[in-house]
């Protein structure tokens, strides 16, 4: 009786990880990636991994355009030496971002009906966001 591949991959899909992780090391060395400072933020009862530099949408702040804010609630913060992770957030860690604009989602359309007695309702709803660039991070 074989046994069975229990908390492992089999044979054949470990090779396959292992080739996709072999070409993706090779492609970030070919164009040159190097080793960026991350966070994870809490915000708007979500949380986002976010690298200096990137853009990121996140729930609407009372912020206005050109503002910068700063995110206190950092759950982890890694770089090349290390991860730290908070229990619930890392002491002393921030992020701080450029506000870039104020806006609104796609619009959802959210369509109820009742069968049989002719009962129907319509609405929309556009989640409003915040965009912001992030500056820095530190530890």
């Amino acid at each position: 009786m074989v046994e069975p591949h229990v908390g492992r991959l089999k044979p054949q899909y470990a090779r396959l990880r292992f080739i996709q992780r072999t070409v993706r090391s090779e492609f970030m060395e070919k164009a040159g990636a190097k080793n960026t400072m991350y966070a994870v933020i809490m915000t708007g009862g979500k949380q986002l991994k976010v690298e200096e530099g990137s853009v990121v949408r996140v729930e609407k702040l009372a912020a206005e355009v050109g503002d910068t804010v700063t995110f206190d609630q950092v759950a982890a913060v890694g770089d090349e030496s290390g991860l730290m992770i908070g229990a619930p957030t890392v002491d002393g860690a921030s992020v701080t971002a450029k506000v870039l604009a104020n806006g609104k989602g796609k619009k959802i359309r959210v369509f109820t009906y009742k069968p049989k007695c002719g009962q129907k309702r319509a609405k929309g709803h556009r989640q409003p966001f915040t965009q912001v660039r992030i500056e820095t991070i530190s530890k």
